[in-house]
């Protein structure tokens, strides 16, 4: 989902659901600088466990199927007009697909490269949550333990649970929805912002609903977790997510800034999500925005062992991995668990922040990856374009699982 705080269902699969306006999901997707409008919500009946995906298929990748993906991805770069996109999508025994496409910098004509280190948004909601279920199977929280047990002054924080809150049904206002967050952002790209500013946004509108009652895709939950795992660890978030997730997965260039740096190799990231609406270089924009919710950074080696790190459970108590992927309805097929998404049968997550777009997922019984990552949040006749790219390279490898997430109208 992305951090964007235009549309669930974008934000959804875009930062692996969006963050807000920016990219942790930003809003801004189009020309105007409008704010963006919060998520759609949609009634959550019972969690169940998630489904399995009903056949192994997945095609062999060979030469002449890599020549299909090849024209697959770049139609989609045509017709989305994406700068750059880096692919890799591999299974055992089928064999392994990396690719990059494009360019990484318009000023330089420089290309893409399978080793750039590229903005996630909201593929950063996963670590955020495994840190926190890190801490679940130590036994030092609840998933069913009120917010304000941790946090002061959140609306209903005496009723919403952190489960809640991961599985984006607190009903609390997504802090990049709003118009004062949108104004600053956009109006001073480079500023840093506190958890406890991004909070103020959202406290200052009324809760969507009930706890529990509904599914809103909501920045503002992740924010609260990232400083639920603060308070009960004692350490800066960046560094217990660097020594209790990052460190024990093996992911050699994955990290969370503390501020606006950005490890070379890097590529150039472009967004509409501007004061004017006009395309902006936005590399160098300060994520802090987006925070626990989508100011990472990866690249495609550490994203495609995530993937299936993440799915698996590697990290976590297999008791805690399954109450992770109980799902709900959020979309047409697709359900939201805790910090992660079912779609057709791929799990994981997407991202979308100023700049860039992500998609890391997995599907277990052929126990496959895919990971794209690309340098542009520009949405495609309300798309999402790590969807459209998703979507492309799933009809071709897993035709009975094709990625696919409803464009939302007006987007």
């Amino acid at each position: 989902m992305t951090t964007r705080g235009r549309g669930a269902a974008a934000a959804m699969l875009a930062v692996g659901l969006v963050l807000g306006p920016v990219g942790a999901g930003y809003a801004g997707d189009g020309p105007a600088p409008a704010p963006p409008a919060p998520g759609v919500t949609v009634p959550v009946p019972a969690p169940v466990p998630a489904p399995t995906p009903a056949s192994g298929e997945f095609v062999q990748l060979t030469p002449a199927v890599a020549r299909q993906l090849d024209e697959a991805v770049r139609e989609v770069m045509a017709e989305a007009k994406v700068p750059g996109v880096l692919v890799s999508v591999s299974a055992p025994g089928k064999g392994a697909y990396v690719r990059s496409f494009g360019i990484a910098d318009k000023a330089t004509g420089a290309p893409m490269t399978p080793n750039l280190n590229m903005r996630i948004g909201s593929v950063t909601k996963t670590f955020t949550v495994t840190a926190l279920l890190r801490l679940v199977d130590e036994g030092r929280i609840g998933l069913d333990d009120p917010i304000g047990k941790y946090v002061e002054g959140v609306p209903n924080g005496d009723r919403i649970t952190l489960r809640e809150l991961a599985g984006m049904r607190s009903g609390l206002f997504n802090y990049s929805a709003d118009e004062g967050f949108f104004k600053a952002l956009t109006s001073d790209p480079y500023r840093s912002f506190t958890p406890q500013e991004l909070l103020a946004y959202s406290f200052k509108h009324p809760v969507l609903f009930e706890p529990g009652a509904e599914f809103s895709y909501c920045n503002t939950n992740l924010i609260l977790l990232g400083l639920v795992v603060e308070k009960v660890s004692g350490d800066p978030l960046a560094d217990y997510i660097a020594r209790e997730v990052v460190k024990p997965a093996g992911l050699a260039h994955t990290l969370f800034p503390v501020g606006a740096e950005f490890p070379s190799p890097h590529a150039h990231g472009y967004t509409n999500q501007t004061a004017s609406g006009k395309t902006e270089d936005a590399t160098d924009w300060n994520p802090s925005w987006g925070w626990a919710a989508g100011a990472m950074i990866s690249d495609l080696s550490d994203l495609r062992s995530w993937a299936r790190t993440l799915a698996t459970g590697t990290l976590l108590t297999p008791a805690t991995q399954a109450e992770r992927l109980k799902v709900v309805p959020a979309l047409p097929g697709a359900g939201y668990g805790l910090g992660i998404f079912n779609v057709q049968g791929w799990i994981g997550h997407n991202g979308s922040l100023p700049g860039y777009g992500s998609l890391s997922v997995y599907l277990p019984e052929p126990q496959a990856t895919m990971v794209v990552l690309l340098n542009t949040d520009i949405a495609h006749q309300g798309n999402e374009p790590s969807t459209l790219f998703g979507k492309a390279i799933t009809e071709i490898v897993s035709p009975g699982h094709v990625f696919s997430l409803p464009a939302q109208p007006g987007q």
